[in-house]
């Protein structure tokens, strides 16, 4: 699990390297001052934790913000007035524009991190003002169901954070009430679906209604199969050949890229490495990946390292 979790956030499956949510913030910057431009939901950190959300060797603004479901942001709640801390935030800007130019980028993240801060405190607040959805788009997502309700939260959050300007949102579901990781139960995923289908369906149709769904890229992925075999009464890891789905965005609806051997165990069309699946989405988001680059260490890194190509059959 961890190697490839790694993997399918990175494109390294040994070194940890940025995000790919990183890159994207990078690249796009921010649309709002005020949140961060990547934000992960999730009620636990994955595997390696929140090494797969970090900006590595990028600036350190560029990593994920963590947000558990249904739980307000750490410290949002200002603890002096607002006219003390925007003086205080004016004496930081002006401490900078006098100091000597430094050349580590965490100084410059820290004074960047305590005016996200500052303007999270004046936008988070509305951000989770749900209640304020109608009970139709509720309904839609599932949200007051206790099957669904996490997942439905994850989903509803994950618009109304692109909404406002958030440029990458990754939403992780570890399995309610249970585990995806069905060595001895496989009948487990009918409920683990269940809690997930109706919400990410719910968002497809609210994004469409509100005219984002062209604007935004959904992608759906793990970070790897399960076996087209038995083992006893579930399945073990299969890397090799499994599915992820993409929707929104540009993509071309409804195109089936790809097949197995007649078992389901290994590519026999048009296999996609993890480099061309994140050159991909870099296409779909506005990028060439091969000139997304970031100088470290004497060398151009990027995300798809020294390899991947677009799949342009995906897009229109």
């Amino acid at each position: 699990h961890s190697q490839s979790t790694l993997q399918v956030h990175t494109g390294s499956i040994t070194v940890p390297r940025p995000s790919l949510g990183s890159w994207v913030s990078y690249g796009l910057g921010s649309e709002n001052a005020n949140l961060p431009s990547f934000v992960a939901l999730a009620s636990q950190p994955t595997y390696n934790g929140h090494t797969v959300w970090n900006s590595n060797f990028l600036p350190p603004v560029h990593s994920a913000l963590h947000i558990r479901p249904k739980e307000t942001v750490a410290n949002i709640s200002p603890t002096t007035p607002r006219s003390v801390q925007a003086g205080e935030l004016d004496f930081l800007r002006r401490l900078e524009a006098v100091r000597p130019a430094d050349p580590n980028p965490m100084v410059s993240a820290r004074a960047r991190s305590f005016e996200i801060a500052a303007g999270m405190q004046l936008a988070v607040p509305e951000l989770y003002e749900i209640e304020r959805e109608s009970p139709a788009t509720r309904a839609l997502y599932g949200l007051d169901e206790k099957s669904t309700s996490e997942f439905a939260w994850k989903c509803l959050m994950a618009r109304r954070l692109v909404e406002r300007g958030v440029r990458f949102v990754e939403l992780v579901d570890r399995g309610s009430a249970g585990n995806w990781d069905q060595h001895g139960n496989l009948q487990r995923h009918e409920s683990l679906a269940h809690a997930v289908d109706r919400p990410i369906a719910g968002l497809l149709r609210d994004l469409r209604g509100r005219g984002m769904l062209d604007d935004t890229l959904v992608v759906w992925v793990s970070e790897f199969g399960r076996t087209p075999w038995a083992t006893g009464t579930g399945r073990g890891h299969h890397s090799a050949a499994f599915s992820a789905w993409l929707a929104g965005g540009g993509v071309r609806g409804g195109t089936v890229w790809g097949a197995t051997d007649e078992i389901g165990a290994k590519p026999a069309e048009n296999p996609v490495h993890i480099h061309d699946f994140h050159a991909s989405i870099l296409h779909a988001l506005g990028f060439d990946h091969e000139q997304l680059v970031y100088r470290h260490n004497g060398r151009d890194f990027r995300l798809t390292d020294v390899a991947g190509k677009v799949v342009r059959e995906w897009f229109v």
